[in-house]
């Protein structure tokens, strides 16, 4: 019995030396049975790179290339721009589903400044950020603001810093399906009895 005691005590030795006790510190790294690629050969961002003659391991894109399903021969469609100058129109097919991917986009990404109406009454607006734009207002409706702006600052923000870009949280899609649904908060604040089909005008007595 006094071998079996005496390999238990060596083996439980053995042990501790090689692992260590519980909860101890050690600078040497674990031994793995496993490693399961845990630590795999590869570069940090923003590291160094001795493969390339920059020394940079991060890499800028080659020239003139796009993102896979972000290149579109329309124009327009991509940047709201006809040449130098901002287009007019929304590019994409008009229709229900448009429009409520256009209100869920707005209610996610817009409404938390600009409010559900547009009206610039949002929640930051209670915690006292100032200067938020009404989007009902004449300034932000066409003519004024052609569709091609309102766009361009979905994707790149507004110039005066307050509002950031949304490029990389919607898809072109969905930036028109907002643009659409922009225009019809505008079109519900400042709407008037000719807006109305004759038929509702007569049931409204108009």
């Amino acid at each position: 019995m006094r071998y079996v005691y005496l390999t238990f005590f060596l083996a439980v030795i053995a042990t501790v030396s090689i692992l260590g006790f519980r909860g101890d510190k050690s600078t040497r790294p674990p031994i793995e049975v496993f490693p399961d690629m845990d630590r795999m050969p590869k570069y940090h961002p923003q590291g160094k790179s001795e493969f390339f003659s920059d020394g940079r391991a991060d890499r800028m894109p080659v020239e003139n290339t796009v993102p896979r399903g972000a290149y579109f021969e329309d124009e327009y469609k991509q940047t709201g721009r006809l040449g130098a100058d901002f287009g007019m129109g929304i590019p994409v097919a008009l229709n229900n589903e448009l429009m409520a991917k256009g209100e869920e986009r707005y209610n996610i990404y817009c409404a938390v400044c600009h409010g559900l109406a547009g009206d610039g009454k949002g929640r930051t607006a209670d915690y006292g950020m100032v200067a938020i734009a009404d989007l009902t207002l004449s300034p932000y409706m066409a003519p004024a603001m052609t569709d091609g702006q309102v766009y361009e600052i979905i994707v790149k923000g507004s110039r005066s810093g307050r509002m950031f870009g949304y490029a990389d949280k919607l898809s072109v899609e969905e930036r028109w399906a907002v643009v659409a649904y922009v225009r019809a908060l505008q079109r519900a604040a400042n709407g008037t009895a000719n807006d109305l089909t004759p038929a509702k005008r007569e049931e409204l007595g108009l």
